[in-house]
């Protein structure tokens, strides 16, 4: 990547003192995770929208939750890729850092991301439906299906279905996020889905620099500030000096607007 890609955007992270991160299934797919939606999301004879529901959970419990311990095998096998491992280095690198990520994978987590906000749930994760309790499960493959609770009550996964509204109290930290920070990158997002779909808009009106990364041109590539079209693990490594700072830890960020504080 020519240096002068990067020169305003290290300028921007040298001087910011609120960074996010907004990151899609597009991240995810380069670490092998499928999207299990559409033509190629087809399991057994079912869609992913016939089965992700609260009324499909209802309906059948243990249909829904043969299909999300078939996808917790699948996403099991899958490992944090390299842009993965660089949001958790900027995350490292920023005074103020917020992840906002509509992944339900845990892989960021995984490479070591902490401040962050799960907008559509975590898939390790389940919750009581008597008690309301949500605990970690890392079964592979569950024990029983369905998964009761030490309670004796019914399971479902801590991820949000088709027709559910987001967790206000995540969605209101994603937003107040977008609203304070002086840099916002958006990763591996089609930047159309609502309400995550605001987030670069309400950013960039608020002033924050706004870089996309992602396969192809979105919505957002005409609104932002630089758009980096290919694969995310071969880009924001790159754009961000994460393989350079192994060389030299104390490069990182270091542009026109000097290096950015640890």
């Amino acid at each position: 990547m020519d240096p002068a890609e990067t020169a305003e955007l290290y300028k921007r992270l040298g001087r910011a003192r609120r960074v996010a991160v907004l990151t899609g299934a597009g991240v995810s797919a380069e670490s092998g995770v499928p999207t299990f939606r559409g033509a190629d999301g087809l399991w057994r004879k079912y869609r992913a929208e016939d089965l992700a529901t609260p009324e499909a959970f209802r309906r059948d419990p243990k249909l829904v939750w043969e299909w999300y311990d078939w996808r917790r095998q699948l996403i099991a096998r899958c490992q944090p890729n390299p842009a993965h491992q660089a949001i958790a280095f900027l995350e490292r690198r920023s005074q103020d850092f917020l992840l906002i990520t509509q992944n339900v994978d845990g892989l960021h987590r995984l490479a070591g991301s902490i401040r962050m906000v799960e907008l559509h749930g975590n898939i390790w994760r389940v919750r009581c439906l008597e008690e309301g309790k949500t605990t970690e499960n890392l079964d592979v493959p569950l024990q029983a299906i369905p998964p009761r609770c030490e309670c004796g009550g019914l399971l479902r996964p801590d991820v949000v279905w088709f027709g559910e509204a987001l967790p206000p109290e995540a969605l209101q930290e994603a937003f107040d996020a977008a609203e304070s920070c002086d840099v916002l990158l958006v990763v591996g997002t089609s930047a159309v889905v609502q309400p995550a779909a605001s987030l670069p808009m309400v950013a960039r009106q608020r002033g924050a620099y706004v870089v996309e990364v992602n396969l192809e041109p979105t919505p957002l590539t005409s609104l932002a500030n630089e758009s980096h079209h290919g694969k995310a693990a071969e880009i924001l490594p790159r754009l961000l000096a994460f393989d350079s700072a192994f060389r030299n830890p104390h490069s990182a960020f270091e542009g026109p607007g000097g290096p950015c504080s640890p």
